[in-house]
């Protein structure tokens, strides 16, 4: 699943789902998390709010806590 479609289906109102990378997954996110990689460049978009919405629907998405994703990130 594309970041960029599910974030402008539900977050309609939101200017910034546009500029996410049409590119980017779902699976790519969890990917460049694992691998220690720049989230935000991933995205494309360097704001909190939309990297907090994208990790709650991974979790949900990986089956994970978001805690679990969040920490990825931390680390």
């Amino acid at each position: 699943m594309r970041l960029r479609d599910w974030y402008t289906t539900n977050f309609q109102s939101d200017e910034l789902g546009i500029e996410i990378d049409a590119t980017a997954t779902f699976d790519g996110l969890f990917e460049t998390l694992d691998r220690r990689r720049d989230v935000y460049e991933y995205i494309g978009v360097h704001d909190s709010v939309v990297r907090e919405r994208l990790f709650e629907k991974l979790a949900e998405l990986a089956e994970m806590p978001y805690s679990y994703i969040y920490d990825q990130w931390l680390l």
